[in-house]
């Protein structure tokens, strides 16, 4: 019989990925805490056993559960239909589900190492600096000179970017990029992206910028602006379809620190990549960037006191 709920088990598990591309279940964990204070104290010590071990939650069979528990099978039936689901099997499929990113960020990491080096001291500084020497490794030159002249030749250039760094690191290149003299704006709202693409022509350029490179709106806003004659640059992991779409692919690959506390290392190697960008775009426009500079520095320093080396207005 236990062997039987364990077969039920596993094709819940299989069931929950295929539900998880197909529709949003509820976060079962959070169902959990936030019913906890109304449990019965039995199935308290459900729920306890489930958030310590949540894949074992998954994996086990309804006695296993009840047998770590310490509390009867019935028992356990109570606890799943508590949090509202419908019994053991909807209560399995739900979690399996929340196990696809729960058992990371439910995981706790500790708060210093034995020499009382503080953890998120390495965890910030160490993997930035690996970033940025994985983004030295992996960026080719000849792809940064192919994307600058594009850059320095386009009539405006648009960037795109969605979620929290992809919004923030687009901002970024506009920042960097309208200082050197370029016409640039930067959109990070899906249907503006759409807009700004269809109104884009053959000697218009887009920066489309994505960690993962597989964020559906810039891929088609990508291929918009495409198909209307504009040319592409993206900034994204290599052997996406972002990556695929745009006619210069400045790729990284940067491997992720498991502390999910931990903003994530990538972004360093995409500002990186971003500064060589527009230095290199820079270099290429040569005189009429340096006089733009010279406007913003000396309009600057007229605003408020200041010195000739301090950062350029940021």
């Amino acid at each position: 019989m236990e062997q039987e709920q364990i077969g039920d088990v596993q094709e819940a598990h299989e069931e929950a990925k295929e539900l998880l591309r197909a529709k949003n279940i509820p976060d079962l964990i959070s169902q959990i805490k936030d019913a906890y204070a109304n449990l019965r104290p039995a199935e308290r010590r459900v729920a306890e056993v489930v958030l310590d071990d949540v894949k074992f939650a998954v994996e086990a069979s309804n006695a296993a559960l009840a047998r770590k528990a310490e509390v009867s099978e019935p028992t356990v039936t109570r606890f799943c239909r508590a949090i509202g689901c419908d019994g053991v099997r909807d209560f399995k499929l739900k979690l399996a589900q929340s196990l696809v990113v729960g058992a990371l960020f439910l995981k706790k990491s500790a708060r210093a190492h034995e020499d009382h080096t503080i953890s998120f001291w390495s965890a910030v500084f160490g993997k930035a600096r690996q970033a940025l020497e994985e983004a030295e490794k992996q960026i080719g030159p000849a792809a940064v000179e192919k994307a600058a002249t594009l850059i320095a030749g386009a009539r405006q250039v648009v960037v795109f970017g969605l979620g929290g760094s992809s919004s923030a690191l687009a901002q970024e290149t506009q920042y960097r990029l309208f200082r050197y003299g370029v016409t640039v704006g930067a959109h990070n709202d899906p249907y503006i992206m759409r807009m700004t693409a269809s109104a884009l022509k053959p000697d218009d350029l887009v920066i489309a910028i994505s960690a993962t490179g597989r964020t559906r709106e810039v891929i088609e806003a990508v291929e918009l602006a495409k198909h209307y004659g504009a040319s592409t640059i993206c900034i994204t992991a290599p052997n996406t379809d972002l990556a695929c779409a745009c006619d210069v692919g400045l790729t990284l690959k940067i491997p992720e620190y498991p502390d999910t506390l931990k903003p994530t290392a990538s972004r360093y190697a995409f500002l990186a990549t971003i500064d060589l960008l527009s230095v290199a775009a820079g270099y290429k426009l040569e005189g009429t960037a340096r006089e733009t500079l010279r406007r913003i520095k000396y309009n600057v320093l007229n605003h408020r006191k200041g010195k000739e080396m301090e950062p350029l207005g940021d």
